[in-house]
């Protein structure tokens, strides 16, 4: 059976991932509201 510091350093390592993804997807969908981002593809040579 895992001892308790290899637990909580597993624990502490799969928090710190699970603020990042939550706080990147926070910033995409911030520039989709505030319209920084597309989902509609624009050309360039006029088309």
């Amino acid at each position: 059976m895992a001892d308790r510091g290899a637990l909580k350093l597993v624990g502490f390592i799969f928090a710190s991932i699970t603020i990042a993804v939550m706080l990147t997807t926070t910033m995409v969908v911030k520039g989709y509201a505030d319209g920084v981002y597309s989902l509609e593809t624009t050309s360039a040579d006029g088309h």
